[in-house]
């Protein structure tokens, strides 16, 4: 069967964030209806919704006088919001464990573990896209093991956050020192964690999952330190400014 074709309000939300992530617009950047709409090839009806769809992300800000501009971040917000990815998490880790766990979801997670170890077995580099959609796909999982549709909900929305996200520093794997051996060691927490909640132990399966979104603070702060052209790959990045005001 051929691909659905995205609806013009899907093309208006997608388009706009893709813009807006990838650092086309300046911190604070108020946005042209006009002009967006003509960029994107849309009618400013669906631009309108894709808009009110990102202020309640927390990607643009509205202004007193009328329209909306891009939101700033500062460090300190991208490192509340992963501590609070992982506090999501942890929580979906610990409620996994206490409550069970789905033979079916159990099976698919081993699934994509072993998937990943073959991943980062190809050779001298590890197949980095099997990687994100796996990782992805993991995190994912994770917070469907408690079958809380609330928990599901607040992890979706965390991730849409700049940087937030379990694959938020993997789109620039060369930026990151000694990238493979921290795929290797983010694989080793992942399997902790299935096993932590596999065993019913829910506290330790909160903190390793706590402590597995941590990971990513290290690699933020690295990227946020470092003025690398390669840095600039990096989804998000853009919006973040190093003032605390």
């Amino acid at each position: 069967m051929p691909n659905r074709s995205l609806t013009q309000s899907e093309k208006a939300l997608l388009g706009l964030r893709s813009l807006v992530m990838s650092g086309d617009f300046a911190k604070g950047q108020r946005l042209s209806e006009v002009a967006m709409a003509a960029q994107l090839g849309i009618s400013r009806t669906p631009l309108r919704q894709a808009m009110d769809r990102l202020v309640a992300e927390g990607l643009l800000e509205r202004i007193s006088t009328g329209g909306c501009r891009v939101a700033t971040f500062t460090k300190e917000d991208i490192a509340d919001a992963i501590e609070l990815r992982g506090v999501i998490e942890g929580t979906a880790a610990r409620m996994a464990a206490e409550r069970g766990v789905t033979p079916d979801l159990m099976t698919q997670a081993v699934l994509v573990l072993d998937q990943i170890d073959a991943a980062l077995a190809t050779g001298q580099a590890p197949d980095f896209e099997q990687y994100v959609q796996l990782n992805a796909r993991f995190h994912e999982l994770l917070t469907e093991f408690p079958g809380s549709p609330l928990i599901r909900r607040e992890a979706q929305r965390m991730n849409l956050l700049p940087l937030a996200s379990p694959s938020a520093f993997l789109s620039d794997q060369a930026a990151i020192p000694d990238f493979q051996n921290s795929l290797s060691y983010a694989q080793h927490q992942h399997r902790a964690i299935l096993d932590a909640i596999a065993r019913r132990e829910g506290a330790r399966a909160e903190g390793l999952a706590r402590e597995h979104a941590r990971l990513a603070l290290i690699n933020f702060d690295y990227l946020n330190d470092t003025d690398t052209a390669a840095t600039q790959a990096v989804p998000g990045l853009s919006l973040v400014t190093n003032s605390q005001g």
